[in-house]
């Protein structure tokens, strides 16, 4: 990507893995985040023109996707030109001064907690609390000074709120990674992208015994690797779903081939997304 000055929606606040997943993917760009309070509100923020992308996480290696998500973009006109998988490490952080013992709560996002609850096993006294997204409880136990209340996140967000980090890596799973979509604009698509190798689709079935079989077959033959499927009901629609497709490629020909293919046995084909398979990034 070559353009400069660009605005880039996250959920949440500053100091989340949405922030950090945003600042090594736009790492060469001078990029304005534009925060959200949910993800509907982030796609929200998109529909009215307030950022040309976004950045959305829609898996985790631990918790598994996150299926609301995947109707969000579907429903949206927003293209996936990209994709990053970040090393999501979480720590226990308190103000300054502050020990394990005395704290009686402790606050993240609901993922979090999840990721994380068996290290609080040998603290029964500290209630666990779901709260917006990490960054923000991080910030609340900042800005309000909240002795005995902790919270759960990355490093990144505890130096940006001057909080001590009392356990690192606290989390269960050392490799625990989420995987975050670029989403843009179509306005603001390059026209130079780099040759894609990744697509992301959607689509339903034609009324067909086998129908899934034979579409799964089909990328197959074009020797196109399947890396995700997922199906999610169609609203409305008894006993129907939408299947949503990540395949890689290396070659793109074949790759445009397989979707000529594969078209009579599949209804309501989209293309939500073609792209460069993402990075690793280790370091939050």
């Amino acid at each position: 990507m070559e353009q400069k000055n660009i605005k880039v929606a996250i959920m949440g606040g500053y100091g989340t893995f949405h922030e950090i997943a945003a600042f090594h993917y736009f790492k060469d760009m001078d990029a304005e985040i534009v925060t959200s309070e949910s993800f509907d509100d982030l796609f929200g923020l998109m529909r009215q023109g307030a950022a040309g992308h976004a950045i959305s996480a829609i898996e985790n290696s631990v918790a598994g996707s996150i299926l609301p998500n995947y109707s969000l973009i579907n429903q949206s006109n927003l293209q996936i030109t990209g994709e990053i998988y970040l090393r999501v490490s979480q720590n226990l952080v308190a103000l300054s001064g502050q020990r394990i013992e005395d704290l009686h709560e402790v606050h993240s996002h609901p993922m979090a907690i999840l990721q994380s609850k068996p290290f609080f096993d040998k603290y029964p006294h500290i209630r666990l609390i779901d709260g917006r997204d990490t960054a923000s409880c991080m910030r609340e136990v900042s800005l309000n000074g909240l002795k005995g209340v902790g919270a759960i996140g990355s490093r990144f967000a505890a130096e940006k709120y001057n909080l001590e980090i009392l356990s690192a890596n606290i989390e269960t799973n050392k490799k625990n990674y989420t995987r975050f979509l670029i989403l843009t604009d179509r306005e603001y698509i390059p026209a130079d992208r780099p040759t894609p190798n990744k697509a992301s689709i959607s689509f339903s079935l034609a009324h067909e015994i086998g129908g899934l079989s034979k579409a799964l077959s089909i990328f197959s033959y074009f020797n196109i690797n399947l890396s995700k499927i997922q199906s999610l009901p169609i609203i409305g629609k008894e006993w129907e779903y939408l299947f949503y497709v990540d395949l890689e490629f290396s070659d793109v020909a074949r790759y445009r081939q397989s979707l000529v293919s594969v078209a009579p046995f599949i209804s309501d084909l989209r293309i939500m997304g073609e792209y460069r398979k993402g990075e690793v990034v280790t370091e939050n």
